[in-house]
């Protein structure tokens, strides 16, 4: 809640007029605690849970329309219900601990400084701060991604997500419960150390969340904007991991790749694009089709 009444106490407040933003900030949150404003990343999540996924539902479900050619695993079809009861399970994880974790850890969010006043950052603090926790975040959740590939790690957490080999929209936070509650230190660290306005913390869980369906797509649309971001992974990037499964010593980033090529633990990626490479020339030379499949021979991608 702001500790002010009026646009004009607001205005006296910053020694000069309000932006049309903050105007708007005023006229939403100033009679609203703080916690109410916390909470509306319950809400957030849920939306992007629910509705992100969707427009990738409608490109699985309708591949005469032509999407079949940006499918990275082609021959992999998951039906309308297989769709469904994911998102179920995802909603079930989402009511019984997501929701709560939520609701109960606004003290954290207090006791760091994320704030709810006015000035509203400026849109060039609001990038610099993303930045930071996406970085944070990438980093943290690498080490922690290989620790859950562990063979201890793997059975008994992570295996439930690579439930997906194939993943979908609606499966980025399919997991374990214990895995949920892992990966949200990563996700909390960079807000933790970089503390901003609500707003930008905000937009930081929505985007993440946006990222990892993305990321699990299982498309590689030749459109979309990520692809021009340095050292994005993406979906083709991280559908190898799940491609590889238990076996995978390659692609933990959650975002970037620079710490998979630092640690070279995108060695077998990088062997998987060099046979298509090879096999998309000799597909040009002879007139002959690669197999029907993506993906080169398993044996020799789950040896990298």
């Amino acid at each position: 809640m702001l500790p002010l009444n009026t646009i004009e106490e607001a205005t006296t407040f910053l020694g000069r007029n309000l932006t049309v933003a903050e105007t708007l900030w005023f006229n939403y949150s100033a009679q609203k605690s703080d916690y109410y404003l916390y909470c509306h990343n319950i809400l957030f999540l849920f939306l992007i849970f629910t509705f992100v996924p969707l427009p990738l539902v409608f490109v699985e479900t309708m591949r005469s329309l032509g999407f079949l050619k940006y499918k990275i695993q082609p021959k992999v079809k998951t039906s309308l219900s297989e769709m469904f009861r994911c998102y179920k399970d995802v909603m079930r994880m989402f009511v019984l601990l997501v929701g709560p974790l939520q609701l109960s850890s606004y003290p954290s969010i207090k006791m760091i400084g994320i704030r709810t006043g006015l000035p509203l950052p400026s849109m060039w603090e609001i990038l610099a701060q993303l930045t930071v926790y996406f970085m944070i975040e990438d980093y943290t959740n690498y080490w922690i991604h290989r620790f859950l590939h562990g063979k201890w790690g793997y059975e008994n957490i992570h295996r439930v997500h690579h439930e997906y080999s194939a993943p979908i929209g609606f499966a980025a936070p399919y997991a374990h419960w214990l895995e949920v509650l892992i990966l949200g230190i990563p996700t909390f660290l960079g807000p933790a150390i970089v503390p901003g306005h609500m707003i930008t913390f905000w937009l930081w869980i929505a985007l993440r969340q946006i990222e990892a369906i993305e990321t699990h797509s299982g498309y590689d649309f030749p459109w979309t904007p990520t692809k021009y971001i340095p050292f994005y992974g993406g979906a083709d990037y991280h559908d190898y991991h799940h491609y590889v499964g238990q076996q995978s010593q390659s692609n933990f980033a959650s975002v970037f790749t620079y710490c998979d090529y630092i640690y070279g633990t995108d060695k077998g990626y990088r062997y998987h694009k060099k046979v298509l490479r090879k096999l998309k020339v000799q597909s040009r030379i002879y007139g002959t089709q690669n197999g029907g499949s993506y993906y080169a021979s398993t044996q020799d991608l789950k040896s990298q």
